[in-house]
């Protein structure tokens, strides 16, 4: 007998597997009338959180091509990372979003990827090779399958950071003394490692490569992956001084210091700055976060542009998102190693045939469910071994669809989190400390309403909580709570 607590999860993958069929038929079927097979064009920022998009709600930043991008598609604008076993959360957001795997399943995956994934054709590009895509990739790539032998065509294949990343970008800037960092000083290395930025790179790679596959027979997946704006925040110093310092408002939610424990106080991305921190570096990190998603963006453009050019524009599918947020500031934090919005919800834009122009969802998604989409998208047939759904059907304003009861994020053994109907909870098994927020009123996440809770709070608390135990159950973590919160178990 099948327990009555697996129903919903089986009758989602019965639910999966039918759409998927029906989008097999339909490629059988415009195959057979000769129909042309859409492209796809994956652009990916690394660090960019959700509110730095001009055209979403940040008044202070430029970013006139990313804009073009949300008002010729459609903005997923609750899309959030699962999570990450460690603390360079680019690598698990990656691994799962190219495997398809949930987060503890692919960090159990993680230490074979090149065998179990590159040998047997698991990735996403491997899939729509075998269904006949051309793939192209430049960029950052950061798991441990051979990029090279993943795609057709793959160059600049980037690390998780600059090699040559100097001491003196850390602990600064102090208020009062000279900063030694220069964001456009190109003989620190960095990002301008080989003489030209990375950003600028990768936009040359994607003209190129767009020139190139515009002119090939079979459709093209081409992931484009940028670096930037991951630390060193480097740009040219045009791009910096657009955005002097007393322009700069600081984060609604700003603190010198975070008050709890949470593994990753201390960690690299957080001693980039001084403690405490002050307006005075938050304002200077934020100035430069700002001026290269700006540079980034310009290269977006190129990009874009040169789409346009290849007469292939109305036959593309464009993916705009990001591998994760990132503080800057707020909560006290500088890094992404951390459960809120900030940190866990990225920008997600698709444009292409049959979407929505100008058009916002709310609906909340994982962005890993790129992979799913993007192979349908391409007429391919989602395989068996990928657990995150397709939001197709969602863009598509499908009754198909049906959304994540909750969305669930982690970092290490360390922070929990989960999300339900606008209600958030964030443990801390390690110390034993649990928060709770109320996201529709108060979606900067100032008020924790387990400081002085009601029966409500404890109430809404412990469902959470129970929410979270089913995930943890559903993608491989064997964390039990009770023992650290007595009060919610």
């Amino acid at each position: 007998m099948i327990s009555t607590r697996l129903k919903p999860v089986i009758l989602v993958r019965l639910l999966q597997t039918a759409i998927t069929l029906t989008v097999a038929a339909s490629l059988t079927e415009a195959t057979a009338a000769g129909d042309q097979r859409p492209n796809v064009l994956f652009i990916f920022a690394d660090d960019q959180a959700y509110n730095t998009i001009h055209a979403l709600g940040n008044d202070r930043i430029e970013t006139p091509n990313l804009d073009r991008l949300v008002h010729s598609g459609t903005t997923l604008t609750h899309a959030y990372n699962q999570g990450a076993w460690g603390g360079a959360v680019c690598v698990a957001s990656r691994t799962m979003l190219m495997t398809g795997r949930y987060l503890w399943h692919a960090r159990d995956d993680y230490a074979r990827t090149d065998e179990l994934y590159r040998q047997t054709g698991k990735l996403l590009p491997q899939t729509l090779e075998a269904s006949g895509y051309s793939t192209w990739f430049s960029g950052k790539w950061h798991l441990r399958a051979d990029a090279s032998k993943t795609f057709g065509t793959a160059r600049h294949i980037r690390p998780g950071m600059p090699r040559d990343n100097r001491e003196i970008g850390y602990h600064r800037p102090v208020e009062g003394t000279e900063d030694p960092w220069k964001p456009w000083d190109t003989s620190l290395g960095g990002f301008w490692e080989g003489g030209t930025h990375w950003s600028e790179v990768l936009g040359n790679d994607g003209v190129e490569y767009i020139e190139k596959a515009s002119k090939q027979e079979n459709p093209f997946f081409m992931y484009l992956a940028f670096n930037a704006p991951h630390d060193p925040r480097q740009s040219p110093k045009e791009f910096v001084d657009k955005y002097p310092l007393e322009s700069i408002p600081m984060p609604d939610n700003y603190l010198p210091l975070y008050p709890h424990f949470v593994g990753s106080n201390k960690i690299r991305d957080e001693v980039l700055a001084p403690f405490p921190r002050t307006p005075f570096a938050v304002r200077t990190h934020l100035q430069e976060y700002y001026a290269i998603i700006t540079h980034m963006d310009q290269q977006i453009g190129r990009i874009l542009d040169a789409l346009e050019a290849s007469g292939e524009m109305e036959n593309t599918y464009i993916v705009f998102s990001a591998d994760h947020g990132l503080a800057v500031g707020s909560h006290g934090f500088l890094g992404k190693q951390n459960m809120y919005e900030h940190s866990v919800r990225v920008p997600l834009i698709v444009a292409g045939p049959g979407i929505r122009r100008n058009h916002r969802i709310d609906t909340p998604v994982y962005i890993q469910d790129i992979h799913p989409t993007v192979l349908q998208m391409a007429r391919v047939a989602v395989p068996d071994h990928v657990e995150f759904r397709s939001f197709l059907p969602l863009l598509r304003g499908s009754q198909d669809y049906i959304p994540y009861p909750a969305i669930y994020s982690a970092y290490t053994e360390h922070q929990r989190m989960i999300i339900q109907n606008g209600q958030k909870l964030i443990l801390y098994p390690m110390i034993g400390v649990a928060r709770l927020f109320d996201l529709n009123s108060d979606p900067h996440e100032l008020y924790d309403l387990m400081v002085t809770p009601d029966a409500d709070a404890r109430g809404q608390a412990a469902r959470l909580a129970a929410v979270l135990n089913e995930w943890n159950s559903k993608i491989g973590a064997d964390q039990d709570f009770g023992e650290a919160f007595p009060e919610l178990y």
